[in-house]
């Protein structure tokens, strides 16, 4: 039986106007307790690239402070869930967060990022809570299209 790995509270505050919704923390996130604590993970480099602010090489107090000051805020989509590994298609028995108090923690929040498509599942409830949502592709390793064109609709989405 593989056991129930919980995920982390996000990374907001009520400035946040954009949220980026993953899937669930990687085994390396969760040993790091940071999201995309993954060194190939490209969520950093792409951020830091949209955003002109150098990411990547800050330690991850930092990075949290400088997503702060961009209003752009990062969570799960799951809570909890099984899973052995990191792939997103492992995911077994996923509860998900509490979407409903982000009206309380981020009251300008309008937009809503899903980074892959996993998290995208949860498109039409976001819709339905009166947010704006797009889907970016992932910043997994494992999603093959070249990092030039995922920094491209990266910069669609979150440059304006």
């Amino acid at each position: 039986m593989t056991k129930v790995l919980r995920g982390f509270p996000p990374i907001i505050d009520k400035a946040a106007g954009t949220l980026i919704l993953g899937s669930f923390p990687s085994e390396e996130s969760l040993r790091a307790r940071q999201y995309y604590a993954f060194s190939r993970n490209q969520f950093w480099p792409l951020l830091a690239a949209v955003l002109g602010v150098p990411l990547s090489v800050m330690d991850y107090s930092d990075r949290k402070a400088a997503l702060h000051r961009a209003g752009i805020a990062v969570w799960d989509v799951y809570a909890s869930c099984e899973r052995a590994g990191s792939l997103d298609s492992a995911i077994r028995n996923a509860q998900a967060n509490d979407f409903e108090k982000l009206k309380k923690l981020a009251p300008r929040l309008r937009r809503v990022c899903f980074n892959g498509q996993k998290a995208a599942r949860f498109a039409r409830q976001f819709e339905e809570l009166g947010y704006a949502t797009h889907v970016l592709p992932s910043s997994s390793p494992l999603h093959t299209l070249v990092v030039e064109k995922k920094l491209a609709a990266w910069r669609a989405v979150l440059g304006s």
